[in-house]
């Protein structure tokens, strides 16, 4: 992997380009991913079955969008062999009272679970939301993903009483 000292970014010989963290997670490394690449997609067609049954497989052109958005940022882990291990989307966003930051979409590849690499993703995120102004970081979890949740609680979220409203807009 080379970086360029000024701005950050790393390129692997994968072709892989993101902006480099300094973080890693025992053998896991946390970067930000900057730009789609066959990589990324092929990570993601392997991730998102794995976290939603429910959900069609990310696109390039979805993918696309997440990195170039101003609002989102989209966090990778890759292990000691290469591999993209995992996966979190951090939103950013200004509203009247302040700068907001909401943790999206947390997945860990199954064969990577339990090794620390959703609490890096989650340390990432904060750190950054943190860095850009946020005043707070939600997220929600389903209360059958007791792994998950206990991973949040570690990292010092706590539950709040509120009521989670959803409505499907059908274009």
């Amino acid at each position: 992997m080379t970086t360029d000292s000024d701005s950050g970014a790393s390129t692997d010989d994968s072709g892989t380009s993101a902006v480099g963290l300094g973080r890693t997670a025992g053998t896991v490394e946390i970067y930000e991913a900057t730009e789609v690449t066959d990589e990324l997609v092929e990570a993601f067609r392997r991730l998102i079955p794995q976290l939603s049954t429910s959900s069609a497989p990310t696109s390039r052109e979805d993918l696309e969008a997440i990195t170039s958005s101003v609002a989102s940022i989209l966090f990778m882990a890759r292990d000691s062999a290469g591999l993209v291990v995992g996966s979190l989307t951090l939103a950013v966003f200004r509203i009247p009272t302040g700068v907001r930051a909401w943790i999206e979409d947390v997945v860990v590849d199954d064969s990577a679970r339990g090794g620390g690499v959703g609490e890096a993703l989650v340390a990432a995120a904060v750190e950054r939301a943190g860095g850009l102004g946020a005043k707070t970081v939600d997220l929600t979890s389903r209360p059958s993903r007791d792994a998950a949740n206990r991973l949040y609680v570690r990292a010092g979220f706590e539950a709040r009483e509120t009521n989670v409203y959803r409505l499907a807009v059908i274009s």
